[in-house]
C-alpha cells in the first residue's frame, strides 16, 4: 500500500512538473509576443515621429510660401491703386470692341475649321476659300523656275 501511495505521490508529483513545464513554455511564448509587440510599436513610434516632422516642415515651408503670395498680392493690390484708369471713353471702346470678338468668335471657328463661309462674306457672293497657287511648273511636272536677280 505505501507503494501504491509513494506511486500516486510521484505521479501527482510529475503530473505537476509537467503541468508547470507547460506553463513556462507558455509564459516564454507570451513573453516574445510581449517583445515583439513592443519592437513593432517602438518602430511605430518612430515613423509617427519622423512623419510629424516632415509634417511640420511642409507645413512651414507653406506658411513661408503663403507669407509671400500675400506680400506678393498686397504689392500689386498697392501698385493696381496708384495706376491712373484710363478715360472712360477709352473703357467703353475696348469693352465694346471685347463684346465684338467674342461675338464673332464662333463664325471664325466654323470657317477656320472648314465648316463655314467667310465671315465677311455677303448673302449673295460667291464663299471665299484661300487662295492655293499652282505652279506652271508643277502643272507640267518641271522644276521651279529661277527666280530672276537684279543686275549690278
Amino acid at each position: 500500500m505505501q507503494q501504491r501511495r509513494g506511486r500516486s505521490c510521484f505521479l501527482t508529483i510529475m503530473s505537476a512538473l509537467t503541468d508547470e513545464v507547460e506553463l513556462i513554455k507558455e509564459h516564454e511564448e507570451i513573453l516574445e509576443k510581449r517583445a515583439e509587440l513592443l519592437r513593432q510599436m517602438e518602430s511605430r513610434r518612430e515613423q509617427l515621429k519622423s512623419q510629424r516632422k516632415q509634417r511640420i516642415k511642409e507645413s512651414q515651408a507653406a506658411r513661408e510660401r503663403n507669407a509671400r503670395l500675400l506680400e506678393d498680392l498686397q504689392k500689386l493690390e498697392e501698385r493696381l491703386r496708384k495706376r491712373r484708369l484710363p478715360h472712360p471713353d477709352v473703357l467703353a471702346l475696348e469693352t465694346r470692341y471685347w463684346a465684338s470678338v467674342e461675338e464673332a468668335i464662333p463664325a471664325w471657328e466654323h470657317f477656320l475649321l472648314g465648316k463655314g463661309p467667310h465671315p465677311t462674306d455677303a448673302p449673295g457672293q460667291p464663299p471665299r476659300r484661300a487662295k492655293q497657287r499652282s505652279s506652271p511648273a508643277r502643272d507640267q511636272g518641271l522644276p521651279p523656275r529661277p527666280k530672276p536677280r537684279p543686275a549690278n
